[in-house]
């Protein structure tokens, strides 16, 4: 069984920003497989259910993105899910719109979220899915930035880029982790591709 978990905030106010592009791709995932993910667990919201055939969880921590890693560590306690079986995905400021990046481990780099889940699980030895957001000139606070809402354009490369993350994690299940770095993981944005 894996257990792939979105980061984001809890709260209509949060719901288009670019700091909740790991809620909108776990969303993705589970309107492509009729996973309903709303029963709450672990101070997350949850959804159990088959994807490219694989038993899975889903699941958008309810903590605020900061504190996020208690909620990871108590749904893998609970379902005894090692941190092999983990797929963390969350918006990353570093990498531009409409790009993915696919890891089988690594840093948290600056993103608050991901610290608390490495923190909390006690490795960075899990995989994760980082989702282009960053700016495309010099922004004073970064934080505001990513808690704003997207504009109209945002929105639908953001639109493209969870349905390209709900491709990459199809691949990871079917073929695993290096298949979808080796098709995902690109130097170019999607829209400088010929």
């Amino acid at each position: 069984m894996r257990l792939i978990v979105g980061l984001g905030n809890p709260g209509l106010e949060y719901q288009w920003t670019p700091h909740n592009l790991g809620f909108l791709a776990v969303d993705e995932i589970a309107n492509r497989n009729a996973i309903r993910v709303e029963r709450p667990e672990a101070q997350a919201l949850v959804g159990l259910g088959k994807v490219a055939g694989k038993e899975m969880i889903l699941a958008k921590p309810q903590t605020y993105m900061n504190l996020s890693g208690g909620s990871v560590r108590r749904l893998m306690e609970k379902y005894e899910v090692g941190p092999e079986e983990l797929l963390v995905m969350y918006d990353e400021r570093d990498l531009p719109w409409g790009m993915i990046r696919i890891g089988e481990r690594g840093s948290p780099g600056t993103h608050n979220g991901a610290k608390s889940v490495t923190s909390a699980v006690g490795t960075p030895e899990f995989a994760r899915l980082r989702l282009g957001c960053g700016p495309d000139r010099p922004v004073g606070d970064l934080a505001a930035y990513v808690l704003r809402p997207m504009k109209k354009s945002e929105l639908e490369v953001a639109a493209e880029m969870v349905a390209t993350a709900g491709d990459a994690v199809e691949l990871i299940l079917t073929e695993g982790t290096a298949a979808a770095m080796n098709k995902y993981n690109r130097r170019v944005p999607p829209a400088e591709e010929k």
